[in-house]
């Protein structure tokens, strides 16, 4: 089992690459999504400062943001933006499943529901959803 704070350093790391991401997925999406883009990038801000807190709580270092992130595709339209956002979506999601399998108490609660908000995103980005959000063996 992955140690509780690697996972949390984990799920810290993936919220610094959505914050990224989401700043592209902003200004190449549609501006009847933008709204969209706006509340994913200040819910992953939130989330990543929980995060940071709790590696530090736990014992940890924060792991830092990288200068810049590579996407995992050419974002150069409205629909590759909302694709991003969906994918970020589901890394920060996967992210947060293996804290849950990791922790215990208040920071396995937070990871559950950091896990929900990001899967409901995910779903207001795609009109679709998976049956296990976070569990890559089970999606």
């Amino acid at each position: 089992m992955i140690a509780v704070v690697d996972a949390a350093q984990a799920a810290l790391a993936a919220e610094h690459a959505a914050v990224y991401g989401y700043g592209v997925v902003g200004g190449h999406v549609a501006a009847a999504r933008r709204a969209l883009a706006h509340e994913g990038y200040e819910a992953h801000k939130a989330r990543r400062a929980v995060m940071a807190r709790t590696v530090t709580e736990l014992g940890g270092v924060p792991v830092a943001a990288a200068p810049g992130y590579a996407l995992p595709f050419a974002v150069p339209d409205p629909a590759a933006a909302v694709r991003l956002a969906a994918f970020l979506e589901e890394r920060v999601a996967g992210a947060y499943g293996d804290l849950v399998g990791a922790a215990i108490g208040g920071i396995r609660q937070d990871a559950a529901a950091a896990l929900r908000d990001a899967a409901v995103r995910a779903v207001r980005w795609t009109g679709g959803g998976v049956a296990f959000p976070g569990l890559a063996e089970f999606g």
